[in-house]
């Protein structure tokens, strides 16, 4: 019965250790107990370190506050410095396989910092940078608060800024965090445009918790990390252009999925489509995706333009030669 309660209290624990309110009806459900049992776990809790705050009511329940001291994780305060800087290196360097446990995990430690750790966490972090290019700014805070909400399935209210500086207030049903071309995006689903949409975190504004737990929307993996790099790649490029194609809007769509997201009908019969790259390699790649033997007119500017057509008539060139000789056996 003992070692039963035991592994209950490290459960319970495990669960407060987040940023949500949780009410006891909540913690009873999770753990198939009683909310009488929750009250004696949480008193058992206490009289071990660990500052549980509480509310009376309907609308009550229990959070895990950030103590004086840390609680009894057997850990001594240069560990735990040590142990949330790794966290953070980790998580922005993607070492650690999933960056929703590395996140969940951080937000978990610096929960239960007291502010004088905390303060020494976040100036080491100023001065410990991992190596090789950095992107966009994200505060730990946000990535931690998302990840707890990826991983409850919590329906959130945010702020975001879109890349031309449009902002609007969304509800969404929070996915998954995925690193993609230095920068974070925020898989979700966005209840007010019933579809899947990705944000970029470090436009995130406001984040209002609703406390709402839903059921979590299929999405496989692969189609995720799909989904960031398709978002990855709508930041402005060195060379920018239009394509409008032979195709109505809905077959260009079903054609292209993820990656056709931002395309407009030009009328009942052709979509216009920006593309880009860094050169014109990459922008002639994105080209070569649209279907065989559908047509479409492109604004390539210049003198990129004219870089294309010459690496293209080499490239013809080449195939209407004769092929060279064979590679001669080897020795």
């Amino acid at each position: 019965m003992a070692e039963t309660t035991t592994a209950r209290a490290l459960k319970l624990l495990s669960l407060l250790q987040t940023h949500r309110h949780w009410t006891g009806a909540e913690l009873g459900d999770r753990l198939g107990i009683t909310e009488r049992t929750v009250r004696r776990d949480i008193e058992r809790l206490r009289d071990l370190g660990y500052r549980i705050e509480s509310a009376p009511g309907t609308a009550g329940g229990y959070r895990l506050e950030a103590g004086n001291a840390l609680p009894p994780l057997l850990l001594t305060d240069e560990e735990a410095v040590a142990i949330a800087i790794g966290l953070r290196v980790a998580a922005s360097q993607r070492l650690i396989d999933g960056p929703q446990t590395t996140l969940s995990a951080l937000a978990k430690l610096e929960q239960v910092l007291p502010p004088s750790l905390r303060r020494q966490v976040d100036a080491l972090a100023q001065v410990v940078q991992p190596a090789g290019p950095t992107g966009s700014l994200v505060s730990p805070d946000v990535l931690g608060e998302l990840a707890l909400a990826c991983r409850d399935h919590e329906r959130l209210r945010l702020s975001y800024v879109s890349a031309s500086g449009e902002e609007s207030r969304r509800r969404i049903e929070p996915h998954a965090l995925v690193p993609a071309q230095r920068h974070w995006y925020l898989v979700c689903w966005d209840l007010d445009r019933d579809d899947w949409r990705t944000f970029r975190v470090d436009r995130i504004g406001a984040i209002e918790h609703t406390r709402v737990i839903v059921e979590a929307r299929e999405l496989d993996a692969a189609t995720v990390e799909e989904m960031a790099l398709a978002a990855s790649s709508w930041t402005p490029q060195r060379i920018q252009a239009d394509a409008v194609v032979d195709l109505d809007l809905a077959s260009f769509l079903e054609h292209f999925g993820v990656w056709g997201q931002g395309a407009t009908a030009e009328d009942a019969s052709r979509t216009r489509w920006s593309f880009g790259g860094g050169d014109f390699r990459e922008a002639m790649y994105a080209l070569l995706y649209i279907p065989p033997g559908v047509e479409y007119r492109t604004d390539f500017p210049e003198p990129h333009r004219a870089e294309l057509r010459e690496a293209i008539a080499r490239l013809t060139r080449a195939l209407d030669a004769p092929a060279p000789p064979p590679r001669p056996p080897a020795g």
